[in-house]
């Protein structure tokens, strides 16, 4: 715990005088952010870190993979769902992004197949995005392509939240898509028109 300790320390010590009017004002008028972003867990991946936001401006979903499920209000748990739901119709976000990125794991799991470790929740949850596997052209290896296709994916299946789609139809809410290059630090804008880099 002492790494996380003495981050907080230095939060303590150097941030937080800084934003102490920021995380004041947040505290007592709430959060109403603008941007609602689904990305992976993947710890080199941080959207707030990505996109330079301060706290309060993006509402964070992260999963193994950054996934989105099809819509399916059967009563059983779905923590991705609730936060959809809760973004779009609670904090009324007018932009949802979803964040892909290069050397995903939860990609690369349903691709490959995922590590034996991880087969009591991570196989399963990763099938989610099987039908990008065949958009990329079933080339298991071409994991950029694929993590692209994911993507799409998540786009496509926002769509199928009835409340996302009366908002998207109503322009009171815009969908996005990239794909993060650890490596290069480069982001991509992910669409059905293809890949290109964010100048």
């Amino acid at each position: 715990m002492d790494p996380l300790l003495d981050g907080y320390r230095r939060f303590r010590s150097e941030i937080w005088p800084a934003e102490r009017a920021r995380y004041e004002a947040l505290a007592r008028w709430g959060q109403a952010p603008e941007t609602m972003a689904i990305a992976c867990s993947d710890s080199r991946v941080d959207p707030q870190t990505v996109f330079g936001a301060a706290p309060g401006e993006i509402f964070v979903l992260r999963n193994v993979g950054g996934l989105v499920p099809p819509y399916q209000p059967d009563g059983r748990y779905h923590g991705a769902s609730a936060a959809i739901e809760f973004g779009v119709r609670v904090l009324k976000v007018s932009r949802l992004v979803v964040l892909g990125h290069a050397q995903c794991g939860g990609v690369r799991a349903m691709a490959l197949g995922a590590p034996p470790e991880a087969r009591d929740f991570v196989a399963s949850w990763v099938e989610i995005a099987k039908p990008a596997l065949s958009a990329a052209g079933g080339a298991a290896e071409r994991l950029d392509e694929i993590e692209a296709a994911v993507v799409r994916l998540s786009l496509a299946n926002l769509m199928t939240f009835p409340f996302v789609a009366e908002a998207v139809a109503a322009g009171r809410l815009a969908l996005h898509g990239f794909r993060f290059d650890i490596h290069t630090g480069v982001l991509w804008r992910v669409d059905a028109d293809g890949v290109r880099q964010v100048e």
